[in-house]
């Protein structure tokens, strides 16, 4: 959480700390969960002067936020991390306190800086990537090959259960991972596997208990070390708005638990409103989930998601031709980024580009446009050999990525499945003199069809170099792959820049 003061109020706070009495006078009792008295107002003071206690208020009652205020104090200051003394004061604590307190507020609090980090912003463009544990095996051997030329590699295999601890989903500590692993730390990738999770309601009640919030913190940052990782990353989608400020809370003790490891943190892309909404936002439009600010300030990197764009874009939607849902518009990328590096340093900003597409049934509105419902997603394989099938050219399309527009029938369900697909053309288009191969009319070839009809749409490794090149140009850290499967356009590792050693 970031803290902002008036003079007024740092007036108040210096003559606060000030009068004071000292930790050796007040501190004569070991302190815990329960106590309450003087002492234990003079410790939350202490704690509210150095940043740890956030709600700045000193009661004498040792509660459940005084205590994950001490335990983090404690990890922070190396006293103590774990057992029995954890969130317990007693003398190593009460000396590590009675240090000088800063009169600066708050938020100057010093943040943790991984050895290796990188401090110019004119240091190496980073490319790095997810593996999910669904395609371990095609995926390890995937990225194996190109390892010397990656800064950072995620295995996407840590989730969550319901009771707020760690699922490996993976199985990281066993083959192929083990083989992998080891060979990303010859070739000096770090590695920084990803804890993913998507149930909004149970992340909000697991951040906003202090103890299941402090438990979280507290095994992530233990599973990191004991598997000699060098950092993690944390994805945690769909949250609340009512959870912004504990997600930062639980940011700011997992980066003090991991000392000198990396934290990563996989965030939502955000459209700026004049692009959301055509009329006045309504009045919850900027309750957002994510404190970009915090995040800027706690994570190491920061990789914003700029992919699944559908139809989220309304200036974008207007002004292209429709059918239009795209993967990322360059366009709309570039929006995010500039929003996003309002609040985060662009030294710690990672772009997150995607290597798959989705497919659409497609159906005119009546008024205007149309509407898409998504079948399901798929890796480029699927769409050259369904479009092959067809006998359909796909075409860029005006976001710069790949699409074609048919009509399914029985024939066409086969594709992708075990069963090879017929390869009789079926009744479709195909590409009409006088439509440029790089930018079609979309409404030109959609007019072929009564409608309803599909609209295949993916991202291509061309697709992907846009990205690149929009990223170096805009000046930011890098760029990180959504997913390393196998089943991504291979000519991808002829567009994503070679690693300077």
């Amino acid at each position: 959480m970031r803290f902002s003061r008036t003079s007024t109020y740092l007036l108040l706070f210096v003559l606060l700390v000030t009068s004071v009495p000292s930790l050796s006078y007040a501190a004569t009792r070991t302190l815990s969960v329960g106590l309450k008295g003087s002492d234990v107002r003079v410790l939350q003071n202490q704690l509210i002067a150095k940043g740890y206690l956030v709600t700045g208020k000193a009661t004498g009652t040792f509660g459940a936020q005084t205590q994950s205020a001490v335990k983090k104090f404690q990890c922070d200051k190396k006293v103590v991390c774990s057992g029995t003394s954890y969130g317990v004061v007693g003398p190593k604590t009460q000396a590590a306190l009675s240090g000088a307190v800063s009169t600066t507020a708050p938020s100057a609090v010093t943040i943790r800086t991984p050895a290796s980090a990188p401090t110019s912003s004119n240091a190496a463009f980073e490319v790095g990537g997810w593996i999910p544990y669904w395609r371990t095996a095609t995926g390890t051997k995937d990225v194996l090959p190109h390892l010397g030329n990656m800064t950072e590699i995620s295995p996407f295999g840590y989730t969550m259960k319901t009771d707020g601890t760690l699922f490996d989903a993976a199985k990281l500590s066993e083959e192929p991972w083990t083989s992998f692993i080891a060979e990303a730390k010859k070739n000096k990738v770090r590695v920084v596997p990803t804890v993913m999770w998507g149930n909004g309601d149970t992340i909000h009640a697991i951040l906003s208990d202090d103890d299941a919030r402090v438990a979280l913190e507290d095994e992530i940052a233990a599973t990191v070390n004991a598997q000699n990782f060098d950092g993690i990353d944390i994805d945690f989608e769909s949250k609340l708005a009512e959870t912004s400020t504990y997600f930062a809370q639980f940011l700011k003790g997992l980066s003090q638990r991991l000392g000198k490891k990396w934290l990563y943190c996989s965030i939502e892309a955000r459209t700026p409103l004049d692009s959301r909404y055509d009329s006045t936002p309504p009045p919850d439009a900027t309750m957002y989930a994510n404190d970009y600010t915090a995040i800027g300030r706690y994570c190491d990197r920061v990789e914003i998601m700029a992919y699944d764009q559908g139809a989220i874009d309304l200036k974008l939607n207007h002004s292209r031709a429709a059918p239009y849902i795209p993967v990322s518009d360059p366009a709309w990328v570039e929006k995010v980024l500039r929003v996003a590096a309002d609040s985060i340093p662009k030294n710690k900003l990672i772009l997150g580009i995607a290597t798959y597409g989705y497919e659409y049934s497609v159906t005119p509105l009546s008024e205007y446009g149309y509407r898409y419902d998504r079948e399901w997603a798929f890796n480029p394989r699927y769409a050259v050999e369904l479009a092959t099938s067809q006998g359909i050219t796909p075409i860029r399309n005006s976001a710069g990525e790949l699409s074609f527009i048919y009509k399914p029938t029985e024939a066409t369900a086969a594709i992708g499945s075990t069963t090879p697909a017929s390869t009789t053309p079926n009744t479709t288009f195909t590409n009409t003199p006088g439509i440029p191969s790089t930018i079609y009319s979309q409404a030109t070839i959609a007019s072929q069809f009564p409608p309803p009809f599909n609209i295949v749409w993916w991202s291509d490794s061309e697709a992907i170099q846009d990205k690149v090149n929009l990223a170096q140009a805009l000046g930011i850290r890098g760029v990180s792959i959504f997913k390393f499967d196998g089943g991504e356009d291979q000519n991808l590792w002829n567009v994503l820049p070679k690693r300077t050693h």
